[in-house]
């Protein structure tokens, strides 16, 4: 009888570690691992922000635009804003912020974010819109921190840049990306985020 107790007792203690490292661990089950480095930016309310202090305490979903586009980018905020309204519904929309980063620094002012925003009728409780470094620094930004070009197309206001949704965790690690553009996988991507909470 004892015996069988400490047995069950056992079977109880390792059931809860293993669900302590799966929780603690689950960062480690996703495809990418790269570290985010800084970004200070201006928000489209003209607001001084650090990409850090958006991530604190937060998942972050953020995605690369530039409010000029005429192909991608109309699309991917379209989606951005179908996943926001999808994240609401299931409940999640305190730990996920939003954050869309334009690569064209020098057109898309706080004032011309805003507009292109509201448009898309995008909730700014937790979706926020980057502008106000260099064109440099964003590109540099993006090709190290999200592992994805940036640049200006030669004689062109048009820019290459990733059309994927980016899931980085409260740790500040690129953790993994989605289609952005053409049936983001909105179902696989809520799981994700209930994966990290």
């Amino acid at each position: 009888m004892i015996k069988r107790l400490w047995l069950v007792v056992l079977a109880g203690l390792f059931a809860v570690s293993l669900v302590g490292c799966g929780n603690k661990n689950a960062e480690e089950s996703f495809p990418m691992s790269v570290e985010i480095g800084e970004l200070e930016a201006i928000n489209q309310n003209g607001d001084t922000v650090k990409l850090s202090a958006l991530n604190e305490d937060k998942i972050v979903i953020a995605d690369f635009i530039f409010t000029n586009c005429d192909t991608v980018c109309l699309p991917m905020t379209a989606n951005m804003a179908k996943l926001q309204n999808k994240i609401k519904e299931a409940g999640l929309q305190d730990d996920v912020q939003f954050v869309s980063i334009s690569i064209d620094p020098e057109e898309d002012t706080p004032e011309t974010l805003t507009e292109y925003s509201k448009r898309h009728s995008a909730d700014y409780s937790n979706w926020t819109f980057l502008t106000g470094y260099t064109r440099d620094e964003i590109e540099s930004f993006a090709n190290v921190s999200f592992k994805t070009p940036a640049a200006k197309v030669e004689g062109s206001n048009q820019f290459v840049h990733a059309t994927s949704f980016f899931l980085v965790g409260e740790s500040g690690i690129l953790l993994n990306k989605y289609e952005g553009v053409s049936e983001p996988p909105f179902e696989e991507i809520i799981k994700d985020i209930e994966k990290l909470n």
